[in-house]
């Protein structure tokens, strides 16, 4: 198991974060100001540090999954690590598991270890648990609670940089289901997530209504992509911000355009019927 981290100008989470994790750790720095790099190889010898020079998203992480030399890798954010033992039982998991491409780990967050919010909704997911994976099937994930099977996520493009960064993960989930790999839920492996107090939520929610648009216009049906416009400009200023910005991004999406197998499709479909009655 790899351990996989993405940072930029989070020096002080990346001092408190990077020294919890086990075994090979790469950092994959894009482009910090901050002192982050020459911290992370002053003071973290177990860390392979890159600095990429410049911001490459989400994206990144593709570079250092590359870089790994283990079948898996295990997503860290700067402000998050993986509790103890938690890897060597994912590994464990995934070698009986062969088809399984991304387990979904339990996220506590803080000091408090309240249990995020989309752990209830991925254990009670409502495509069931297939009899070939460890846990209830999902069709998403958060990818700081994430372990993949290098192969598979490689295989699907990883990352890519339409999205760019937030909700960056519904996409490959979605392209693994359709190439037949699993994805599921596993409670028992735990990681641990202290968010950043360095956040713009105004930000994120324009961002998280660009990205939902582009999302759907390079896998969904054009019905469901209007939705998703109606949807975002229904959320107010941030909601048209994120209009606004996925306008500009629509050609790279219509460029990798491809519609998913009806299953996939018909899944999808399943979890935003049951979002909406929850």
């Amino acid at each position: 198991m790899t351990v996989v981290v993405v940072s930029r100008n989070r020096r002080h989470d990346l001092e408190r974060s990077l020294p919890r994790h086990e075994g090979p750790v790469i950092l994959l720095d894009n482009g910090s100001t901050d002192g982050s790099v020459e911290m992370a190889r002053r003071r973290l010898s177990h860390v392979r540090t890159v600095d990429l020079g410049h911001n490459l998203g989400a994206p990144a992480r593709n570079l250092g999954v590359r870089l790994a030399e283990t079948p898996y890798v295990a997503f860290a954010d700067d402000d998050s690590w993986w509790a103890e033992g938690a890897l060597e039982r994912a590994a464990d998991v995934l070698d009986s598991h062969p088809r399984l491409a991304v387990l979904a780990g339990r996220v506590l967050v803080g000091p408090e270890q309240r249990p995020d919010p989309i752990c209830a909704e991925m254990a009670a997911c409502p495509l069931g648990a297939e009899p070939d994976l460890p846990g209830p099937s999902v069709l998403g994930f958060m990818a700081c609670g994430a372990v993949v099977r290098r192969e598979a996520y490689l295989a699907a493009g990883g990352f890519d940089d339409v999205v760019f960064f937030f909700g960056e993960e519904e996409r490959l989930a979605l392209d693994l289901a359709a190439a037949g790999w699993g994805l599921a839920y596993v409670e028992a492996v735990v990681a641990h997530h202290h968010p950043s107090p360095a956040r713009d939520p105004q930000g994120r929610r324009a961002l998280a209504a660009r990205n939902a648009i582009l999302t759907a216009a390079m896998r969904r049906p054009w019905p469901v992509v209007a939705r998703t416009v109606s949807s975002a400009a229904r959320g107010g200023s941030a909601g048209w911000r994120g209009i606004q910005a996925a306008v500009r991004r629509l050609p790279a999406a219509l460029a990798s355009r491809q519609a998913l197998p009806p299953r996939v499709e018909t899944a999808r479909r399943s979890l935003e019927a049951w979002g909406r009655r929850s």
